[in-house]
């Protein structure tokens, strides 16, 4: 593709500017000096420990045939644009080279603080098993047919070249649908803008990501992006939806419910699911059984009873989301619909079970936001009649009102607490351990009885299946699926269940993995 083209057909250019242009071949798109190719152009973005533009010349040096960005520059060698967002640019371009891949798909987007990962894996699970050539984007990775792709190493939203390419991928290989998960950083950063989404998910929105969004409402603002650029959604040729899935249940709803009431959102459908009667989709007798969760869904005056292997009530929520969605939005029957249901046995690192033989318990989870900690250990607690064992941390440079409200949690609903390592980043870990343990005494905890601090996340887990006994339970928080932890502003290699099976090994005295290697070992 030309470049002239290209920058045609992003329309984020003026026509004059792009009349301008000699015959310049691009071959790619790339925000990353470090992985750009010859021919690509180069968008240079900001980020909170980065600056893009510091890299234009190495971006030249690699091949770089153009470079886009806000600021006002003389580049010299390379044709440069200026525009007023380079990240709505980057996305857009993407778009365009890519085609415009997510007009040719039906485009379901979930957002939501907690269960965003889980309702995704559901809602592709379903379309699969309804005959659905489905494809699906999660923060955990992508999947198109048989292939699944990494999508990175900690949890977020991937950038928009990455998307569009895969999207691309998923339309050359007959795909009709895909579902996104969007966090609030990749909805606020543009990643999943030009993604054309056909109907919008929310699963709850509560306490995270306040250091980066400022406060609750603004945290609101960001998840409701997803939800009001729907109307920008481009016309399909296979239809369009324009369908909004709210948790009646959640604090969010009033508030995203007052945003779809503006006049220039009229025309997207709004349907609701929850627990409350007053709910499109309603849940009801919720039991928790010895492998997974049981429940009634009340769907169009029918009852419907829904059988699945994810356990905890919480997952209940994001079982009704997903069935409103595929139902009520794409019109799936009931018995494929939970077909697709049982056969999702479960998500990496979610309430993940690891069993090498121990006479107790042990389980690693996502968990890294108050509501989240608390469903999982309440979750826990009705799977055990003895002691919880609470393993978790906090993330370093993120909100710290969290720290405190999590150590709380702990405290209150399981019996053990070990504070330890969770992503320190350039902050102390020292302080940050020291914040978590104050708020854990002003709730009656007794360190070094009631709770630890130990610093290295491997020393921690140990400990905790060390403290363990007969039918006790160990939950392991914060990482889940992750494969890495930053210290500084490194990356190390690490996995919490590798971790907890080298721990289970130890103790059993068999063979195992070797702990994972952190600097707080040292």
């Amino acid at each position: 593709m030309f470049l002239s083209e290209l920058l045609s057909r992003s329309k984020q250019f003026k026509e004059e500017t792009i009349s301008n242009i000699q015959k310049i071949e691009i071959t790619g798109i790339s925000h990353d000096s470090r992985e750009l190719l010859p021919g690509n152009l180069f968008v240079a973005l900001t980020g909170d420990s980065f600056d893009g533009y510091r890299y234009i010349q190495d971006a030249i040096d690699n091949g770089a045939v153009a470079v886009v960005g806000e600021r006002k520059l003389n580049i010299q060698g390379v044709p440069y644009f200026k525009v007023n967002h380079s990240r709505l640019s980057l996305a857009y371009l993407s778009a365009a080279y890519n085609d415009f891949p997510s007009t040719k798909l039906t485009v379901i987007g979930v957002t939501g603080t907690d269960g965003k990962t889980t309702t995704v894996n559901l809602i592709h699970n379903i379309l699969i098993s309804c005959g659905v050539r489905a494809g699906m984007i999660s923060t955990v990775n992508a999947i198109i047919g048989n292939e699944q792709i990494d999508t990175g190493f900690h949890v977020t939203t991937p950038e928009s070249p990455k998307i569009q390419g895969l999207l691309k991928k998923m339309v050359d290989r007959g795909l009709t649908h895909v579902v996104i998960e969007a966090t609030s950083h990749g909805l606020e950063q543009f990643r999943v803008a030009a993604c054309n989404f056909d109907i919008s998910v929310v699963t709850n929105i509560t306490h995270e990501h306040l250091d980066y969004h400022g406060d609750y409402n603004k945290y609101v603002d960001a998840k409701a992006a997803l939800l009001i650029g729907l109307v920008e959604t481009n016309e399909k040729v296979q239809g369009n939806y324009r369908i909004a899935i709210l948790n009646r249940d959640d604090q969010s709803y009033d508030q995203l419910i007052e945003k779809l009431s503006e006049e220039k959102y009229r025309n997207i459908e709004i349907i609701s699911y929850g627990m409350n009667r007053s709910s499109d989709v309603i849940g009801k007798n919720i039991h928790n059984i010895k492998n997974g969760l049981e429940f009634t869904i009340e769907l169009d005056g029918k009852e419907y009873e829904i059988l699945t292997s994810l356990i905890g009530e919480y997952n209940a929520q994001n079982i009704l989301a997903a069935v409103t969605a595929t139902t009520k939005g794409l019109g799936m029957k009931m018995k494929c619909v939970k077909n697709g249901i049982a056969k999702l046995s479960g998500v990496p690192g979610r309430m993940e079970s690891i069993d090498l033989g121990q006479k107790f318990s042990a389980i690693v989870d996502f968990a890294h936001t108050p509501n989240a900690l608390k469903v999982a250990l309440e979750t826990s607690r009705n799977r055990t009649d003895k002691r919880i064992i609470a393993v978790f941390g906090s993330a370093g440079l993120r909100d710290r009102e969290k720290r405190r409200m999590m150590a709380a949690t702990s405290i209150e609903l399981s019996d053990i607490s070990i504070l330890t390592a969770e992503d320190p980043r350039t902050e102390n870990l020292d302080e940050i351990l020291s914040e978590m343990a104050d708020e854990a005494r002003q709730h009656g905890g007794i360190e070094n009885s009631t709770f630890y601090r130990i610093s290295d996340r491997g020393s921690a887990i140990r400990k905790a299946v060390e403290l363990a006994k007969e039918d006790d339970l160990v939950i392991i928080c914060g990482k889940g699926h992750e494969q890495s932890m930053c210290f500084g502003e490194t990356e190390y290699p690490w996995d919490d269940r590798i971790a907890l099976r080298s721990a289970l090994s130890s103790l059993l005295k068999i063979a195992g993995p070797e702990m994972p290697y952190l600097p707080t070992q040292e």
